[in-house]
């Protein structure tokens, strides 16, 4: 497992949108936005799925997954292998914070499931020489 710095952490949290991208059993990239996104720890993030069609077809086939994010010329991006929570305590507790999102919005939101991402390695998004760098 590869573990998220205190920085990389500040990031994640600051920036409103992250990128999942999954591919099919044959290798066809898919990317999506998402907003609805938190740390769990410095090793393991929590994606809420309220629209995943393409996404959670690619997961249940295929679990690896890239997740990026940045801000300004910094950003990273996590690879690793996912799992989804439709039942239990995790995902109880995701689908209230989406509810909760939904009504602060004015427009209804509710959580089909809790995709849990284990950070295998991380790399660096930072333009330059070192970009695409393995950090972690």
């Amino acid at each position: 497992m590869a573990k998220m710095t205190e920085r990389m952490m500040e990031i994640f949290k600051k920036v409103p949108t992250v990128i999942l991208a999954t591919a099919t059993g044959d290798g066809t990239p898919n990317a999506v936005p998402v907003g609805a996104k938190t740390i769990i720890d410095d090793e393991t993030i929590l994606i809420s799925d309220q629209f995943f069609n393409k996404t959670l077809a690619n997961i249940k086939t295929n679990p690896k997954v890239a997740v990026s994010y940045w801000e300004g010329h910094e950003g990273y991006q996590l690879k690793g292998s996912v799992t989804i929570e439709t039942s239990g305590q995790r995902y109880e507790d995701t689908a209230k914070w989406i509810e909760e999102l939904g009504a602060k919005a004015g427009f209804p939101l509710k959580s089909k499931g809790a995709v849990i991402l284990k950070i295998d390695e991380i790399f660096g998004l930072a333009p330059g020489p070192g970009a695409g760098k393995k950090l972690a």
